[in-house]
C-alpha cells in the first residue's frame, strides 16, 4: 500500500525537476507561472445505441471507467429525447471522469508507459490540439489498459482523452507533452 503522503507520481516528479526548466528555456519565460502545466484530463465513454437496446452496458462503461482512472467515473444522462435514435431524456448514454492532481499525472503515466504499446499496429499519436493549448485524442479500445480483465469484457468501448493544459498556444502545449515522451507522429 502507498504511503500518500511522501508518494509523488513519477511524471509529477519529473515536471518540476526537468519539465519546467526545459520550457522556460526554450520559450523565455521570465515568471514560473507562465510556465505551461497540466490542468486537468478528462475520459469520456460514450455507449450511444448499445446503452439504449439494454440499460446494464451503460452500467458496464461506468465501472470499466471507474477502473481505468482509479475514481468514480459519473454517469452521462441524455438531455433531451431524440426519437429517431430512440433517446428519452434522463436515460444513461456514457461516463465520464474527471481526473486531476496526482491521480492525472499517474494515468498519463500508465497511458503512454502502459497502454499505449499494447494497442495494436500503434505508430504513434495524431497532433490534434484545440488552438488553445488543449490535446484530444480517441482510442478505440478501452481493453488495452491493464486494469481491464479481458475476460470479463462483454463490450469494448472507444474512450476520449482530453488533457487540459494551461498553455496559451498549440505549440507550447505540444512541447509540454513531449516532454512527457508523449509519442507524437509529425
Amino acid at each position: 500500500m502507498l504511503d500518500t503522503a511522501t508518494y509523488t507520481p513519477r511524471l509529477k516528479a519529473h515536471f518540476r525537476e526537468t519539465v519546467k526548466a526545459a520550457l522556460k528555456e526554450e520559450f523565455g519565460y521570465k515568471n514560473d507561472m507562465q510556465i505551461p502545466r497540466l490542468d486537468k484530463i478528462v475520459l469520456n465513454i460514450g455507449c450511444g445505441a448499445e446503452s439504449v437496446r439494454d440499460s446494464k452496458k451503460a452500467k458496464a462503461a461506468v465501472e470499466d471507467l471507474t477502473a481505468i482512472a482509479g475514481q468514480k467515473a459519473v454517469p452521462t444522462i441524455a438531455k433531451k429525447s431524440i426519437a429517431g435514435f430512440r433517446v428519452r431524456e434522463g436515460m444513461t448514454l456514457g461516463a465520464k471522469v474527471t481526473l486531476r492532481g496526482d491521480r492525472m499525472y499517474d494515468f498519463l503515466d500508465r497511458l503512454i508507459t502502459v497502454a499505449m504499446p499494447r494497442i495494436r499496429d500503434f505508430r504513434g499519436v495524431k497532433p490534434a490540439f484545440d488552438g488553445r493549448g488543449n490535446f484530444g485524442m480517441g482510442i478505440k479500445e478501452h481493453i488495452v489498459f491493464p486494469e481491464i480483465n479481458f475476460d470479463k469484457v462483454d463490450e469494448v468501448w472507444g474512450i476520449d482523452v482530453v488533457m487540459v493544459t494551461t498553455a496559451k498556444t498549440d505549440a507550447e502545449a505540444k512541447a509540454l507533452l513531449k516532454h512527457f515522451n508523449m509519442p507524437f507522429t509529425a
